[in-house]
């Protein structure tokens, strides 16, 4: 019995398992093809869709006998006519790059030239589409709708790296640390933290391999996001020891030894420790004595023109609350003068001004600045923002007696997050 047979035993087709799975329908047929194989994390959650074990879904993905081969092509989708996948793929990634706006750098034509090279596994055209990718991510609003090209990004690559030539590996396992680095964003913005998590895993993993030590640290930096999303304080400085480590292996033009600071400022004030966070926090800055080429507007898009608001973030965290105000309503401007404009970065201003506002028992001030993060969240579909915005109704207190903050909670409880 194959992956299909067993698919069709249970009375599913593959959108059904896909929309289970939370894959698409194309990957499905892939898996059943035998052109690519379920990833580590996939495995448990298709193993209980199948009501096998893990043992029995290894089993099934075993290649299929050279004499099956024709039955299985026939059955390997419900839907023959939706066309080659390959082909799929690559007009959605077109498609998303060109409602972004992020085609500015390319002609349709060099697109087209780019997703080709993908499809016949160039490595320099992998790395090309990885960081249109990350543009893509940073311009678009609800950050969920990268995701279907993400993951059929990582299936293509997959075939590429179980195909290539030893001498084409090091730059296909560079690429694949950089995709599965944006998998885990995407994953991370949508609460998912146990998905985060496995892609940030297998990002350091496979940056390990590649010997690409800023690669490899900002996955740990990332990795660290996940402990601090839980308040696990401890167990993220343990992560971003291990990131500041690898980073002073690595290029040292490069931004990703300060990114690591501005992190462990984080950590630091987490656990109450404010000679530590701006001692962090001092050495984040220096990333502004690099050359402007220092970031790659991919996985390491840091450049310290954040660093005010992640101050006045800190403060709020050590409950330095003058301080506090002064420096993010800095970075409230600084964020309404930027270019590209951040849904969440301004959201995230706005909710700690909203926090400051209730620790000092101003409802007005609370109000204010959480209706306009509200207002963001709903625009952007951001589950970071909401997860910040659902944060401050702890804070709330006696203020939970004031009918503006109790229509205020009541409107964030509504917030979906994912």
């Amino acid at each position: 019995m194959g992956l299909a047979e067993r698919r069709r035993t249970l009375g599913y087709s593959q959108e059904k398992l896909a929309e289970l799975l939370g894959v698409d329908r194309t990957t499905v047929g892939r898996w059943e093809s035998g052109k690519i194989a379920p990833q580590p994390p996939q495995r448990p959650g298709l193993a209980a869709a199948l009501e096998i074990s893990l043992q029995e879904l290894d089993a099934l993905l075993r290649p299929p006998r050279a004499e099956d081969q024709g039955a299985a092509g026939q059955k390997s989708s419900d839907h023959p006519s939706t066309g080659d996948p390959d082909e799929m793929i690559r007009r959605e990634f077109l498609r998303i790059l060109t409602v972004s706006g992020a085609l500015t750098a390319l002609s349709f034509d060099e697109a087209e030239a780019v997703a080709d090279g993908v499809r016949r596994g160039s490595p320099a055209d992998f790395a090309r589409m990885n960081s249109h990718l990350w543009q893509v991510y940073q311009l678009a609003r609800s950050k969920r709708s990268v995701y279907p090209v993400v993951r059929d990004q990582l299936a293509t690559l997959n075939e590429a790296l179980a195909g290539g030539s030893r001498d084409g590996s090091l730059p296909l396992l560079n690429a694949a640390a950089d995709l599965f680095q944006l998998a885990g964003e995407v994953a991370y913005d949508a609460n998912r933290y146990t998905d985060a998590a496995a892609s940030y895993a297998l990002a350091a993993s496979v940056s390990k391999e590649a010997g690409a030590y800023d690669l490899w640290a900002c996955a740990l930096v990332r990795h660290g996001y996940v402990d601090m999303s839980e308040q696990r304080y401890q167990q993220a400085a343990e992560v971003l020891g291990a990131a500041e480590r690898i980073a002073a292996r690595g290029n040292k033009s490069l931004a990703t030894r300060h990114w690591v600071a501005s992190v462990q400022a984080e950590v630091r004030a987490g656990l109450g420790d404010l000679t530590g966070c701006e001692r962090a926090l001092a050495q984040a800055e220096e990333v502004q004595n690099l050359a402007d080429d220092s970031t790659n507007s991919g996985w390491l898009r840091f450049d310290g023109a954040r660093l005010a608001e992640e101050r006045g973030a800190r403060y709020v965290q050590l409950g330095r609350l003058d301080l506090a105000e002064e420096t993010l309503k800095q970075a409230l401007d600084q964020t309404a003068l930027a270019s590209g404009h951040s849904y969440r970065r301004r959201g995230a201003v706005l909710a700690d001004l909203a926090v400051i506002g209730a620790k000092r028992r101003d409802p007005a001030q609370v109000v204010t600045y959480a209706r306009e993060a509200l207002d963001l969240a709903h625009a952007s579909s951001s589950g970071y923002v909401a997860r910040r915005l659902q944060s401050l109704c702890d804070e709330f207190g006696p203020l939970s007696r004031d009918h503006r903050v109790v229509e205020l909670g009541a409107e964030i409880a509504t917030l979906r997050t994912p």
